[in-house]
């Protein structure tokens, strides 16, 4: 089924930038659709952006629409996710999930306070 690792995670002020990625192995990356999701404390897992094999078809939550961009390198098998303006409701745990097969990544840890 193969597997997907995030990085890109920091602690950041409210305004600051960031690009999250994530690589995914053991798998045919190119056919594959693959969606952001986070995770606030005490909150329930959110959908963020999602990116199809044709990588002209994005989606968007409405949080995210205007700030983040999702986009994909097929060649270097990873997705990213560029984040900017942040806000200090955008904390929480990042985590990159494989459309249709259901594997997600460790995550990884964003924390935007002043």
């Amino acid at each position: 089924q193969g597997h997907l690792v995030e990085s890109g995670g920091a602690s950041v002020q409210p305004g600051d930038s960031l690009r999250l990625s994530c690589v995914g192995a053991g798998f045919t990356f190119s056919d594959a659709a693959f969606s952001w999701y986070r995770q606030a404390p005490g909150k329930e897992r959110e959908h963020v952006a999602t990116i199809y094999s044709t990588e002209t078809l994005k989606e968007y939550s409405d949080s995210a629409k205007g700030r983040f961009t999702i986009s994909r390198d097929n060649r270097r098998s990873t997705v990213y996710l560029q984040m900017t303006d942040l806000k200090p409701e955008d904390t929480g745990v990042y985590y990159c999930h494989r459309m249709n097969y259901d594997t997600w990544g460790q995550g990884t840890q964003v924390t935007v306070s002043s």
